[in-house]
């Protein structure tokens, strides 16, 4: 961990997790070293998460987009959990004294002890007869907020972030996802529809992650040094 910043929030992140309860996951992760990863987690239950884990898909998005040069946070977007439960997530960007993003804090919230909780309520209220012609509204929380709130800081465009367990299973999905309207066997694209496909995967913040380059190398059939190449000649 690079800093006296980071080190802070550590502390926070274990302070938050014991403050605001078990329903809330609390994420810390360190973009200052090469190996982008977790550095403190609380009630990691949540999502299956652990020290040393990758970004999110939405994370690396984040980066790659620069967000954090016109946003100090980003509140109240969607996060699917591993189980299916959807959670309210929000992240708040972490600068150094030059105002480079060295952190993010992340605050997951899982409501859906509560959901259960209000399903349980009504069926004690009223009788079955009466549920079944006025189902309740169990949609998550997220999505019910006061009319008099103020509106949400988010990004220009929806966000909906995806819990990994691990690197090889968010390489591929991000993958899988750049390449899900190819009509061309992957094996069979010319270098033209391969560099392309470099420059979407670029985009997600795919080759922030360790061992990224390899992976790519591997699905072209082509070496590392190819793979650097388009880097290259997109970034030129």
């Amino acid at each position: 961990m690079q800093s006296d910043i980071l080190q802070h929030y550590t502390i926070l992140v274990d302070f938050l997790g014991k403050a605001l309860g078990p329903d809330f996951e609390v994420v810390l992760h360190d973009l200052s070293s090469k190996d982008i990863a977790i550095a403190a987690i609380a009630n990691g239950h949540i999502s299956g998460r652990k020290v040393g884990g990758p970004l999110t898909d939405a994370a690396l998005r984040m980066i790659s987009s620069r967000a954090y040069e016109s946003e100090d946070f980003l509140s109240n977007y969607k996060g699917i959990a591993p189980n299916g439960h959807v959670l309210r997530s929000s992240t708040m960007f972490i600068r150094d004294e030059d105002r480079r993003p060295i952190g993010l804090l992340c605050i997951n919230f899982d409501d859906w002890r509560y959901k259960e909780l209000t399903e349980q309520l009504l069926s004690v209220i009223h009788p079955e007869s009466f549920l079944e012609q006025h189902p309740a509204n169990t949609q998550p929380l997220l999505d019910r907020s006061a009319p008099s709130a103020a509106p949400p800081k988010t990004a220009a465009t929806p966000i909906t972030e995806n819990f990994s367990m691990d690197i090889p299973a968010l390489m591929q999905k991000i993958f899988d996802e750049a390449t899900a309207s190819l009509e061309t066997p992957i094996d069979r694209l010319n270098q033209f529809e391969r560099r392309e496909i470099v420059e979407q995967l670029n985009e997600q913040g795919l080759f922030q992650l360790k061992g990224a380059v390899s992976f790519v190398a591997r699905k072209f059939s082509c070496s590392n040094a190819t793979i650097y190449r388009y880097l290259s000649e997109i970034s030129a």
